[in-house]
């Protein structure tokens, strides 16, 4: 829901999955830049993602 926003603004974001809580829901945050700063948010996720690599984890599905 939060995102919209800045759809209409055209403003640069992203969602980035961090990983899970205690309890086993998925983390995540949201990344905003200034218009024409995507490659901003971009380098910033690819630290985040060496910094918290998630690419790799798979959720554990009910048997």
């Amino acid at each position: 829901p939060f995102t919209v926003w800045f759809n209409l603004t055209g403003q640069p974001a992203m969602v980035l999955p961090l990983g899970r809580s205690e309890g086993g829901l998925p983390l995540a945050t949201q990344l905003v830049a200034r218009h024409g700063n995507e490659a901003t948010l971009f380098r910033l996720a690819a630290q985040l993602e060496k910094a918290r690599p998630w690419f790799d984890r798979k959720p554990t599905l009910p048997t």
